[in-house]
């Protein structure tokens, strides 16, 4: 039976990932898992959005809200590394922002979940990225997400340009994903917070 990432973190070492490999791309299906999300799927996860690496929109074009440590155990502890999709929201603060009524909505995301073995990390991460096009960064504030689906095992990579490729990949699976009714319906799951339309632009 494959550890769960928690079980992993438990060990004195990080675990070793695959390197991605030219036929694992060619390989790839456009759409991953069931029709309908299966055990132990749905997970929600919440929490404040942490500062991570920075790397994400810097090196890889692709801006990542990292959760606290604490709040990814619900997920951590019942699945493996690797790439998930499914939706995510950041709370509207009681403050004014620099949020739009469009960036607090529920949106598509995919996250990775693991040590990102490109980079080297020594310890498990959780981080998402919301496949919507913010103007104002949004650390600090709130964010809930729902995990749906698995789509592929953490890989290490040879160069940056392929780790973006599979990025980009991931991104497409997720949306294609997350067309099927039965994981559209979870875009207005209870979980989620209303958008109210008061004081928001």
């Amino acid at each position: 039976m494959t550890p769960t990432a928690l079980e992993d973190a438990q060990k004195d070492s990080r675990p070793p990932a695959k390197l991605q490999t030219e036929e694992f791309r060619v390989g790839r299906p456009e759409v991953v898992g069931p029709e309908v999300p299966e055990s132990p799927f749905p997970i929600t996860l919440e929490g404040k959005v942490q500062r991570g690496f920075g790397r994400g929109g810097k090196d890889l074009g692709c801006p990542t809200a990292n959760l606290p440590d604490e709040s990814i155990t619900p997920m951590s502890s019942v699945a493996k590394t690797g790439v998930y999709y499914g939706y995510a929201q950041v709370i509207q603060p009681d403050v004014p922002s620099g949020l739009r009524r469009a960036d607090i909505k529920v949106l598509p995301m995919v996250m990775s979940m693991g040590w990102n073995p490109f980079y080297k990390n020594e310890r498990l991460t959780a981080e998402i990225h919301i496949m919507h096009e913010f103007q104002s960064d949004f650390y600090g504030y709130e964010m809930k997400a729902i995990v749906l689906g698995y789509i592929r095992p953490e890989l290490d990579y040879t160069s940056r340009e392929a780790l973006i490729d599979d990025i980009e990949f991931d991104k497409r699976v997720a949306l294609n994903c997350l067309q099927r009714p039965a994981y559209q319906s979870y875009s207005k799951d209870p979980f989620f917070e209303k958008v109210e339309l008061n004081g928001v632009l």
